[in-house]
């Protein structure tokens, strides 16, 4: 990662906007010379080229083009509420000339409204990368702030016919459990490969206690090049299967 120093200078220099639009291609293009995430890379060796992919805060698409990428023959279907992040989102794909990604902007969770988003700024840097749903007051203290609108996965009309969703990308910063609990009809009839990371707190063991015992998943952590059982080691990728 940058340090704080550097991102200040370059979304100085560029605007934030550019800053983003620069940063997406340029992590891009680390994840495509697979020398960063290679849970993730073992994630997109396991979808079908004609697969329906579930991009869950796609943020500035670092996920969304090697995933629409993989599955050419298929489609993504992007979800992302922060503005500034979908206008990056939209134009990373334009630059990429990808025409099997579907953006919605859009919160998910277990009840459809509104909610509030917070986009850290540390040392005046802004970080959009780890922008989350507002859960304790605090929080509301420490960057730009969003009223976003929420819905429940199970209730977005667009998926209701699609015939299978083979696999689920998420990483919406500690709120992986009340998307979940607002996707339950989703699971139960696709079953879908699930790809998350979850925070080691409680939520994490929500998750994972709710994923195995209502839908049955089998919980695995990718190490030494291959996926294995999850017995409490440290991790923060998972794979429900």
């Amino acid at each position: 990662m940058f340090k704080i120093p550097f991102k200040f200078i370059l979304q100085k220099i560029l605007g934030f906007e550019n800053y983003l639009f620069a940063f997406s291609i340029f992590s891009i293009s680390r994840l495509r010379l697979h020398l960063t995430d290679k849970a993730f890379i073992h994630f997109l060796q396991m979808l079908p080229e004609n697969g329906n992919i579930l991009d869950l805060g796609s943020n500035i698409g670092i996920t969304a083009v090697p995933l629409a990428k993989r599955v050419s023959g298929g489609k993504i279907f992007c979800f992302e509420p922060i503005p500034m992040n979908v206008k990056t989102l939209r134009r990373i794909t334009a630059h990429y000339h990808l025409a099997n990604i579907e953006i919605f902007e859009t919160a998910l969770g277990e009840e459809r409204g509104e909610l509030t988003m917070v986009m850290p700024v540390i040392h005046h840097v802004r970080f959009q990368g780890f922008s989350h749903v507002v859960q304790k007051e605090s929080d509301k203290e420490k960057g730009d702030l969003f009223t976003v609108p929420v819905e429940r996965l199970d209730d977005v009309r667009e998926l209701q016919f699609i015939p299978k969703i083979d696999a689920i990308k998420i990483d919406v910063e500690n709120f992986e459990y009340y998307v979940f609990k607002g996707a339950t009809e989703i699971i139960k009839r696709h079953k879908p490969i699930l790809f998350c990371e979850l925070w080691e707190n409680e939520k994490r063991s929500l998750t994972i206690n709710f994923l195995k015992n209502k839908f049955g998943y089998q919980v695995k952590v990718f190490e030494k090049n291959k996926l294995v059982e999850f017995t409490g080691q440290r991790a923060s990728n998972f794979f429900f299967v």
